[in-house]
């Protein structure tokens, strides 16, 4: 399944992706995907025919992230080999974690916010994973039964703030708008192999990052089973994965984003994504 949300006349109405492509809406049956509803909406939202759903004209605008509000948004660093080797730092032996505030989560097509304060905004396209049932200690053989899906995060930074003020990553990840999510929760049964997708993003129509999952250090079940000893993750959780090479603090020299400036980007099989740089 394919779900996503969109407004429409004001209000976020869950949607799933019928097999033209077209959007249904699905809230007679789940009245929205939150922590709460998500565990079951698979069984829910089964066998359901799609065509005698309403249908929701798609318009990139309008499209909501593809889930409520997470509870938390966790990030993995530094998880592509060939990343780490742009970025001159040592691979990791086991999982960076770290967080972004809630409040940076938006739709795909949401505006990327420029502040007067910021000198080095980055992009980062990545996987993200979203939980469906609660994980606490869980193996790494039994990790994927806790993913409901995936969907495309691109993870926003201001280098400056993250490298330079005091060595807290949060600090330059959690600024409003700085995790555009979606457009679709693709659910775990569509996607074969997390391990093997495809990724791009383009700045101003030029590409800046082309990768595969396949470079992951730590794979998705490996990431979740490692991120249980610790916390308990819970479903809605967003699990941002890492990112490829190709960010502006990698060019030589750097390159960094400024208002006006158009980011595009994608995932094999889960949708692509459109910010314009806006200053405020």
């Amino acid at each position: 399944m394919k779900l996503l949300r969109l407004t429409v006349d004001g209000f976020a109405v869950p949607c799933i992706l019928d097999r033209e492509g077209g959007a249904r809406d699905v809230s007679s049956l789940v009245q929205d995907f939150t922590a709460e509803t998500l565990p079951d909406v698979a069984a829910t939202l089964s066998g359901v025919d799609l065509s005698a759903l309403p249908a929701v004209p798609v318009i990139d605008a309008d499209i909501l992230p593809p889930m409520a509000r997470p509870g938390t948004i966790w990030c993995v660093g530094l998880n592509y080999s060939d990343h780490a080797e742009e970025a001159g730092l040592p691979v990791p032996s086991e999982p960076i974690l770290f967080n972004k505030a809630t409040g940076t989560y938006c739709g795909p097509n949401a505006p990327l916010l420029h502040s007067e304060k910021m000198s080095k905004l980055d992009w980062e396209v990545e996987l993200g994973i979203v939980i469906g049932k609660r994980a606490l200690n869980v193996s790494r053989d039994a990790a994927m039964d806790h993913v409901f899906g995936y969907t495309v995060v691109n993870d926003v930074s201001e280098r400056a703030w993250q490298m330079e003020r005091g060595g807290q990553w949060v600090k330059g990840k959690s600024f409003p708008n700085f995790c555009p999510t979606g457009p679709w929760l693709v659910t775990r049964d569509e996607v074969a192999d997390p391990q093997a997708l495809s990724m791009w993003l383009d700045v101003n129509g030029e590409r800046m990052q082309a990768g595969t999952t396949a470079r992951m250090i730590f794979d998705v079940a490996t990431i979740v089973s490692y991120m249980s000893e610790f916390c308990v993750l819970e479903p809605a959780d967003l699990i941002c994965t890492g990112t490829p090479p190709g960010v502006g603090m990698g060019k030589k020299p750097p390159r960094y984003l400024k208002p006006g400036d158009v980011v595009e980007l994608g995932i094999d099989g889960l949708g692509r994504q459109r910010q314009t740089v806006e200053a405020i």
